[in-house]
Parts: structure tokens; C-alpha cells; sequence
């Protein structure tokens, strides 16, 4: 648990990101991110594990895996369509990035994709897996 604590602690500051902005863009409270990063709360499961992946820029799998729900071989747990899904929600969140994010009407993966995509390329930020920004 020590080892989670530090490793999540560690991929926020990578981000920049204060413990009161990770709280705000991913609806868990405040003080029970600050308790996981001091290591007196056990890791979170899968669904806080999904909402902070893309924040830390890291997949689902490797925060379950840190945290000792998935074994080391594991695949990732989410499908291709589910993480283009979440990380097309992280740009759509960001409200330091507006460029091709407000269109009209129903958005399917390969457009999300390519909005992801583009993000990527403006910011720097890795958040589909297997891919380089």
C-alpha cells in the first residue's frame, strides 16, 4: 500500500495537478484522494481506478496493477472503444483546450478518436495507450 501511495502521488505531480484539481476532474473527494496518497486508505477499485486513469495519463491497467488488483500479465481490462471513450471525456473536460471539441450531434469512436488524437498533438499528452503524443 506504501508503494500505491507514493506511485500515485508521484504521477499527479507529473501532471502538475493539485490533490483539489484531481478531486474537481474526477468527483472524488478530496480527502479520500489525500488519504490513498498517505497511504491510509487501501487502493481504490476499478471505478475510481477509471477515473483517474486519464488524469495521470496512464491506463486502468497500470493503476490496478500498481495497486495489486491485476497480476503483472494482465491485459488491460478495458476495451479499445472504452478507452477512446474515457480519454475523448478527459478533452472535453480540460477547459484549457476548446479547439475541435464543441461539435453537434452524435460522435462516433473513430471521430472521438481523432479528437483525442489531435489533443494529443496540441498538449503533449499521452491518453490513448500504445500511442505516442
Amino acid at each position: 500500500m506504501p508503494d500505491f501511495a507514493a506511485y500515485i502521488r508521484q504521477l499527479r505531480q507529473k501532471q502538475r495537478l493539485s490533490l483539489r484539481e484531481v478531486s474537481q476532474n474526477t468527483g472524488i473527494s478530496y480527502s479520500y484522494l489525500t488519504q490513498i496518497e498517505h497511504g491510509r486508505r487501501n487502493p481504490p477499485g476499478p471505478e475510481f481506478m477509471k477515473r483517474l486513469a486519464p488524469i495521470y495519463q496512464v491506463s486502468v491497467g497500470d493503476l490496478l496493477r500498481a495497486a495489486g488488483h491485476l497480476e503483472e500479465s494482465s491485459e488491460s481490462i478495458l476495451s479499445d472503444e472504452q478507452e477512446v471513450e474515457m480519454a475523448f471525456k478527459y478533452v472535453m473536460n480540460d477547459p484549457r483546450y476548446q479547439s475541435g471539441t464543441r461539435m453537434a450531434g452524435e460522435l462516433n469512436t473513430e471521430v472521438k478518436r481523432f479528437i483525442v488524437e489531435m489533443y494529443e498533438k496540441a498538449t503533449g499528452k499521452k491518453l490513448l495507450p500504445g500511442r505516442s503524443a
